[in-house]
């Protein structure tokens, strides 16, 4: 018999393991705000990892508001903080992201604040309800936003005077 590890294998995706090292080296200052990111290469390469993975691991920050793409310049860390290096009031991280950090804190606090099964349930409901919530806001956002760019695009195709 092979003895077990001594700690748990990672079993988040690759690309998500990818985005949660980028979101730290943010959070931590290591890349600053304006400051271009690694580029797919650089990610392939760091995390071994594939092409699209990388690339996902980039949507995933730009969906959070961590970063911003440029066309053909690259992606860009977004100036989300305030003098104190916390999140402004413009950004909103994702609910599960807020959670896991509930829970990260709970967990360096001894677990004292560890919920029982009852409570936790319900706090993964509260947890569905507000993710249900965030993507009916950002679906609608989306739609008003490619209403707005069809509305322009049919402006500049129509002829001037």
């Amino acid at each position: 018999m092979t003895p077990a590890p001594d700690k748990k294998p990672d079993r988040r995706p690759p690309y998500q393991h990818a985005a949660d090292e980028l979101r730290r080296d943010i959070r931590r200052g290591r890349i600053k705000p304006g400051e271009q990111m690694p580029s797919v290469r650089e990610l392939q390469e760091r995390f071994g990892i594939a092409n699209m993975t990388a690339r996902s691991a980039l949507n995933v920050l730009r969906d959070e508001g961590l970063i911003y793409t440029i066309h053909g310049r690259g992606s860009f860390v977004a100036d989300i903080s305030d003098a104190t290096g916390e999140f402004t009031i413009d950004y909103n991280p994702p609910a599960w992201y807020l959670a896991k950090k509930a829970e990260a804190e709970g967990e360096e606090e001894g677990g004292a604040g560890k919920p029982d099964g009852e409570s936790a349930g319900s706090s993964l409901t509260d947890l569905l309800t507000a993710l249900r919530d965030e993507i009916r806001a950002l679906s609608a956002e989306h739609q008003e936003l490619r209403r707005e760019v069809e509305a322009l695009k049919r402006a500049q195709q129509e002829p001037k005077p």
